[in-house]
């Protein structure tokens, strides 16, 4: 998700049970009657079965790229089991939707982090997605392939930046702003430049007035610079890693979807991980390999209760130690930003989207031409720029959205409205913060909450790159072009606090941007990771961990398009460990 915190403590916005074709035939192993499967046999050719080739956690952005992947052979018997259900919601097609999924139960798993130090003790609100496609269903849809010196940095083999590059062009279907296509990859990106706000001249002009360069694009050549963000929209709807990738691999008749089912534990013969056991009680057994690809938090908590983590931690919850490894949980990364609000001279999205008759007209454009504002993500400008004294690579994110919503929440429910004024907000967010966190279980159930401890601002670096982002933005909003739709600040600005000031605004106000990473890292061996570079688990056979937990760091952008490229390397890498 990439929705920039708030001001003055506002929060940033905001089960059908059914069977692909006729009813299926009667499973060939035993239901638990409390809580029976809800399972999508592949249009229901062929039967149930116990065991199957692959077994797949989570129909997340990885698991469903995986799913796609190790199936269009038809060698393999392929699962996918998912915590979550149906990704139907019409909030989740619509574009702008992800205002009204932010906050939902049924399809959010609406975590909340530990008090944090580094953000004045807050308990920050850590949204996952909980339902086909995982976080690619809910999020705001910006795709950033990440800058070439974050895989550089990674150093794992086979992970170099022109395979990732190789990767990302077979990923893609690119669609430019006139409407014409490149590329022939299942996922669809679109450049929605031409149909951007207005307002967004006067942030492209403000960036040329500080000789800041200009990006045609932040996935091309030269992705440094301002520019538009790209979204993964199709046809106007949003195109999803279960739209993209899950749908296709349900036709194929070696695919099955398990949903609406907690993973309790997995299991193990000696060092091989076998399968797992459902919440429910049933087991399924891999012949080949289990692929856990529950995500930054998901695929921690499966680990830990399997007994693979921090020993001294999993003892005292009464689970047997297999793997004694810290790192299992360790080395969380996470994007931090800040939102600062101002009133427009000029007409922004408020204006179109705050009044119900402002809504139901964008909606009647939008079902008439799958166009206007609800087919486009709020964040529309943006870019990748050095606020950081040096000539090092791009070290802070921008944020220029043609709307506000200081006044959003309404105190009877969650959801997020723009403000009933003409507004804009403009933030930023460090690219590549050294601080690391933790997540861990907090009891053996499945149901039970995680544990995420932050520890953001944790480095004296951390801190010094937020003090440059924020006077970055006050250059920038010191410029002609924005100062000509500037009315009036909304809060607290970079402009009217000093650097000590700037801190304690963010630690007040600054949270999460929703791009947890890192907690089953690959590295080199067990000492400083989890996985080694084929996502394998170090210490088991038969067991890898391929998601956003597997990056070895965080990778200055988005996490969408990363963790989509990483699962379709993985499954190179998984097809080619079989022979």
């Amino acid at each position: 998700i990439n929705i920039p915190r708030g001001s003055g403590g506002v929060k940033p916005p905001a089960n059908s049970i059914g069977f692909w074709g006729a009813k299926p035939p009667t499973p060939t192993f035993p239901l638990h009657p409390a809580r029976p499967l809800c399972i999508i046999p592949r249009l229901n050719r062929g039967s149930f079965m116990p065991d199957y080739d692959f077994i797949i956690i989570g129909a997340g952005s990885a698991g469903c790229v995986l799913a796609d992947r190790l199936s269009r052979s038809g060698k393999y018997q392929v699962a996918i089991v998912e915590a979550g259900g149906s990704d139907s919601h019409p909030y989740i097609k619509l574009p702008i939707g992800y205002g009204r999924t932010f906050f939902n139960p049924k399809i959010n798993w609406k975590f909340t982090a530990q008090p944090d130090a580094g953000l004045a003790g807050r308990a920050a609100y850590w949204p996952r997605g909980k339902v086909l496609g995982g976080s690619s269903s809910i999020n705001a849809l910006v795709y950033c392939r990440g800058l070439k010196h974050d895989f550089e940095d990674w150093a794992m083999p086979g992970w170099d930046w022109p395979a990732i590059q190789t990767a990302y062009r077979e990923i893609e279907t690119r669609i430019a702003p006139d409407g014409t296509q490149s590329g022939t990859g299942p996922l669809h990106v679109t450049n929605v430049a031409r149909r951007a706000h207005p307002i967004k001249e006067n942030y492209l002009a403000a960036g040329r007035a500080l000789g800041l360069p200009i990006s045609d694009s932040f996935n091309g050549d030269a992705p440094e610079g301002l520019g538009l963000y790209e979204i993964t929209t199709k046809s106007g709807m949003r195109h999803s890693a279960a739209a993209a990738f899950l749908r296709p691999a349900l036709k194929r008749p070696n695919v099955t979807l398990i949903k609406n089912q907690l993973v309790d534990t997995l299991t193990f013969t000696g060092a091989r991980a076998t399968g797992l056991k459902l919440a429910s009680g049933q087991t399924l057994t891999a012949r080949r390999e289990v692929i856990l690809s529950a995500g930054a938090i998901g695929s921690v908590q499966i680990l830990q209760r399997a007994g693979i983590g921090p020993g001294a931690t999993l003892q005292k919850l009464g689970i047997q130690t297999r793997i004694d490894n810290s790192n299992v949980g360790g080395n969380l990364q996470d994007h931090l930003g800040i939102n600062y609000y101002y009133k427009s001279t000029v007409p922004t999205l408020n204006n179109r989207l705050a009044p119900w008759w402002g809504k139901a007209l964008c909606g009647v454009q939008y079902l008439a031409t799958r166009g206007g504002p609800l087919s486009l993500s709020v964040n529309q400008c943006g870019g990748f720029v050095r606020a950081m004294p040096g000539s090092g690579p791009a070290d802070t994110q921008l944020y220029f959205n043609p709307a506000t919503y200081t006044t959003a929440p309404d105190g009877r429910r969650e959801i997020i409205n723009p403000d009933p004024f003409a507004g804009f907000l403009i933030s930023f967010q460090p690219c590549r913060p050294q601080s690391r966190g933790r997540v861990d279980i907090s009891a053996p159930a499945p149901e039970a909450p995680p544990l995420i401890n932050p520890n953001s601002l944790a480095t004296d670096h951390d801190r010094a790159e937020v003090l440059a982002g924020a006077r970055l933005v006050q250059r920038l909003m010191a410029t002609a072009p924005l100062q000509a739709i500037t009315k009036a600040p909304l809060g607290p600005t970079p402009d009217q606090l000093d650097d000590a000031a700037i801190l304690a605004d963010f630690a007040q106000r600054g949270g999460t941007v929703f791009h947890p990473v890192a907690t089953c890292r690959m590295a080199a061996n067990a000492e400083t990771g989890v996985t080694d570079a084929r996502l394998r688990l170090f210490g088991a056979t038969g067991l890898r961990v391929v998601d956003a937990s597997s990056m070895p760091n965080l990778t200055s952008g988005n996490t969408n398009a990363p963790t989509i490229m990483l699962a379709w390397r993985a499954a190179d890498l998984i097809l080619a460990d079989q022979a």
